[in-house]
């Protein structure tokens, strides 16, 4: 039985943020200059599928071009050291590229696709969806990505895992969006809490240790404060 203690990660736009993937975070609710209703919500698809396919095919060719940064190599290090859950907001694979091997999303894949006719029906997929694109029993593909109004359906996971933490550590998040935003109220009482983003949200939390800088340099931080405590 492993004795080694279990980091619970959440991560947000942040630290993908950091290695060029740009996000709506700051841009009065834009996202490459759509609004994200247009692009990141059912009515959004109904309304104009080309756009949103087209959208997200850019992002996912946007995905190639960039590579993991420290903070995300730092976090699949700590794996010698710690059992480590991932639970990330973002759609991208630089945890996994990075060398991490636990980790959930919550919002989705940009990396895969799935049916509109059925949700489980779920492919790895690199290259462009287009309009036309159909699945085995003939309906639109779409990228698999939960969208703004949409159920979470990873969510209830990522409660079991939160709720085994020995160390709760949250990165480059606002803390806004829910159901995410409501996973630090599932761990066990007294658990310590480190918040790392430049600028962190006020949670009222007597357990939380902020470190108010971006996630390669907050992430560096911690380990010095993980070694120092642990």
């Amino acid at each position: 039985m492993s004795t080694k203690k279990h980091i619970v990660i959440l991560t947000g736009a942040g630290i993908s943020a950091e290695s060029g993937i740009k996000t709506f975070r700051d841009a009065d609710g834009l996202w490459e200059g759509h609004d994200v209703m247009e692009v990141a919500s059912p009515q959004g698809f109904r309304n104009n599928p080309e756009l949103v396919l087209d959208f997200y095919n850019k992002r996912r060719k946007q995905l190639k071009e960039v590579e993991p940064n420290t903070a995300h190599f730092t976090l699949a290090e700590l794996e010698k050291q710690f059992k480590v859950s991932i639970v990330t907001q973002n759609v991208d694979d630089l945890h996994e590229r990075a060398g991490s091997t636990n980790v959930l999303h919550l919002h989705g894949e940009l990396r895969k696709i799935r049916s509109t006719g059925n949700y489980a029906d779920i492919q790895s997929w690199t290259e462009d969806i287009f309009l036309g694109d159909l699945c085995k029993n003939g309906y639109q593909l779409r990228p698999h990505i939960v969208w703004f109004g949409e159920d979470v359906p990873m969510i209830e996971k990522a409660v079991e895992i939160c709720e085994t933490a020995d160390i709760l550590v949250i990165i480059g998040t606002s803390m806004q969006v829910y159901p995410a935003a409501s996973l630090i109220n599932f761990v066990e009482p007294k658990t310590p809490i480190f918040y790392i983003d430049p600028k962190p949200a006020v949670i009222h939390n007597a357990d939380v240790t902020v470190i108010a800088e971006s996630a390669t340099i907050g992430v560096q931080k911690l380990v010095t404060v993980l070694k120092q405590k642990l």
